[in-house]
């Protein structure tokens, strides 16, 4: 492995812009579970029960929702950075960072003290809420505290609109801004790093294919084999925290 993290040191070093595509892995070592893995809340929870036009259409859709996410965010809340989130801070830090997309939408990079000019949050954020009617911003601890206080699905003071975390769910559509720019960032970009993504969520999966497409050097850090291997410079399989520093940052 130590030679596959000096060659991936070395595309990083001689690189000008870097994009680095994060997944639930660089989540999974800040506690954060996986919502796929064993433990997850799919293993708790039917992800068919989650779709967005379900949650439009009914109300008993809506309270299992917001329970649901209410205990996903209770995980994510005081959770910290750790040292893969860091690294690429430090990237940041050596001029280096072209753009920082993640599927995440636990706000660890922003944590980190990436600039949030560099991050494109492709499936959203669960850190605000917003009236689908209205688009009414709330903070999300003030939903939450409405939450315990008994409410079941709360509802927008202004519109009486339908309140959602502004996370993109199963079946709703990508915000196609983002998507926009992550793909301009992929075609762009002399290198790319992938951190803890399985690779298989489209079209999320379609940026870091975009970058190899498009001539960028590709570094896959996953526990996992990715679909995307073939097509990397380097692949390694380990832990984010000890191999992302001595790549980004040595």
């Amino acid at each position: 492995m130590k030679d596959l993290i000096e060659k991936a040191a070395k595309i990083i070093d001689e690189a000008k812009e870097v994009l680095v595509f994060t997944g639930a892995g660089i989540s999974t070592e800040s506690g954060i579970p996986d919502f796929r893995s064993p433990g997850g809340l799919w293993s708790k929870y039917d992800p068919q029960d989650f779709y967005f036009d379900r949650f439009i259409s009914n109300e008993k859709a809506r309270e299992k929702y917001w329970q649901m996410s209410t205990e996903a965010y209770a995980t994510m809340k005081d959770a910290r950075p750790n040292p893969a989130h860091l690294a690429i801070k430090c990237l940041e830090d050596r001029g280096k960072l072209l753009a920082l997309v993640t599927q995440n939408i636990d706000g660890l990079h922003h944590k980190a003290g990436n600039s949030p000019d560099k991050i494109i949050e492709i499936h959203g954020t669960a850190l605000s809420v917003s009236c689908l009617n209205c688009r009414k911003p709330y903070g999300r601890d003030e939903i939450e505290e409405r939450l315990r206080s008994g409410v079941k699905v709360p509802y927008c003071d202004e519109c009486g609109g339908i309140l959602k975390p502004d996370t993109v769910s199963f079946g709703q559509s990508m915000p196609e801004d983002k998507m926009q720019r992550a793909l301009e960032c992929a075609a762009r970009c002399d290198a790319c790093v992938v951190a803890g993504s399985s690779l298989v969520v489209y079209p999320a999966a379609s940026i870091p294919a975009q970058a190899a497409q498009s001539g960028a050097k590709l570094i896959i850090v996953n526990r996992d084999p990715t679909p995307l291997d073939n097509y990397a410079t380097v692949v390694i399989h380990g832990s984010l925290s000890e191999v992302l520093g001595p790549i980004l940052c040595p």
